[in-house]
């Protein structure tokens, strides 16, 4: 995901504590949303490592941008938890630590079990074609090699289940951790040497969120949301200068698009 080129030529710009940005101008009607969608793009990208510092004069002078529009944008994040300030420090991306990533994947099980059991007698045709629309959506990005736009494709498909269940207070929970899964899945994409979740990573929790059986669905959750974990968890132990080194992982089967070093068993 990047910003919308105009006809001026692209600029490359360093920020301070991150590696250089290619960016162009932006138009002036849409400055907040393309720098928001930029900062996202470069953090779940890796461009801009967890706990960078991102400096709002580097960045105005980067984007062409007035600050006013600029700290919009960067609002934006801290409120979706893709950026924290830290008093006497300034603004950083959020970096993650392995007890995150714990408290992520027991609180993601808790919710999404929940979720399916208060929409699962409220699933009709019109969420089985979302479902299966997501799902096409999630795959298309998957194959045009964008990680960032996979990973908010992922949230979507998760998303609906939570939509369907119509219950506001566990919708606004999820929403709560929006920012902190798309940190995690961007973690756990470089801990598999990916773009993106493998091509068929989703395929038994669709064919478990389509059918019959709640304590089937139930028990994917958990399963689904296992896959890895250990793997990502690892990957966040290793100092950044040594990941560069790290040593390549077990080949993917047969049916898999993705690179040779992802695992079985996406995380999701």
């Amino acid at each position: 995901m990047s910003a919308t080129p105009l006809a001026s030529p692209a600029q490359s710009s360093s920020v301070p504590g991150g590696a250089a940005l290619h960016v162009h101008r932006l138009p002036k009607s849409t400055f907040r949303q393309h720098i928001a969608e930029r900062l996202r793009a470069a953090i779940l990208e890796g461009e801009l490592a967890p706990g960078a510092a991102v400096v709002e004069t580097a960045l105005a002078a980067q984007f062409d941008v007035s600050r006013g529009p600029l700290r919009e944008a960067m609002r934006q994040l801290i409120d979706e938890g893709l950026l924290v300030t830290v008093p006497y420090t300034g603004t950083r991306v959020t970096q993650l630590s392995v007890e995150d990533v714990r408290e992520i994947y027991s609180m993601r099980i808790t919710l999404e079990r929940f979720a399916f059991e208060q929409a699962w007698d409220k699933r009709d045709s019109g969420f089985r074609r979302e479902m299966a629309r997501r799902q096409d959506a999630l795959t298309a990005l998957i194959d045009a090699g964008d990680d960032s736009g996979s990973i908010l494709a992922e949230l979507d498909l998760h998303g609906l289940v939570y939509e369907a269940s119509g219950h506001r207070l566990l919708q606004r929970t999820w929403s709560s951790l929006r920012g902190r899964l798309q940190l995690y899945w961007a973690a756990h994409h470089r801990a598999h040497g990916t773009r993106g979740p493998r091509r068929d990573s989703h395929d038994s929790y669709i064919q478990a969120a389509l059918g019959d059986d709640l304590p089937a669905m139930l028990s994917e959750i958990a399963s689904h949301m296992g896959r890895g974990a250990e793997l990502t968890e690892k990957f966040l132990q290793i100092p950044p200068t040594a990941v560069a080194g790290a040593a390549p992982l077990p080949p993917d089967p047969p049916n898999s698009r993705n690179p040779p070093t992802s695992l079985p068993g996406e995380l999701s």
